[in-house]
């Protein structure tokens, strides 16, 4: 998946996952996971998708400064 916004290009395809959780079953309306990214250019994003009753519904990718990504690593 590929969002740009003015200044930058996050894609998951040439990003590197830092970290990785799912949480629920293949098909659980509630399920979701959460992918950390970190771009060839040291930029940090998340990249999200979940069900109709998640707090994430459907695919999305969203900027995570360094401070937020490296708290998440711990």
């Amino acid at each position: 998946m590929i969002k740009k916004t003015k200044t930058k290009v996050f894609d998951t395809d040439t990003a590197s996952v830092l970290k990785k959780a799912t949480y629920g079953e293949f098909g659980d309306p509630a399920g979701y996971e959460e992918t950390l990214y970190q771009t060839p250019e040291g930029d940090y994003f998340m990249y999200t998708n979940g069900g109709p009753e998640s707090p994430y519904k459907g695919e999305k990718i969203a900027s995570v400064c360094k401070a937020k990504a490296l708290e998440m690593l711990k």
